[in-house]
């Protein structure tokens, strides 16, 4: 990747975080088993969702719910 373009990049990366975090988010990396990525990848297409991240909030959510 040519210096130039690493630097655009980094940019924009800042700038997506730095919205992200505005908006009351945070970028997370997980690592997680291929089968737990099928599971929210079904879970996305099932659902219509955009997202493995919208996905997994469900999840989150659903989870949260039946602790409570």
């Amino acid at each position: 990747m040519p210096k130039a373009t690493a630097t655009v990049s980094a940019e924009n990366n800042r700038i997506y975080r730095q919205r992200l975090r505005a908006a009351g988010g945070k970028e997370v990396l997980f690592q997680l088993p291929r089968e737990t990525v099928k599971l929210i990848d079904e879970l996305k297409q099932r659902q219509g969702l955009r997202s493995r991240s919208q996905a997994l909030l469900q999840l989150i959510e659903h989870g949260r719910a039946i602790a409570q």
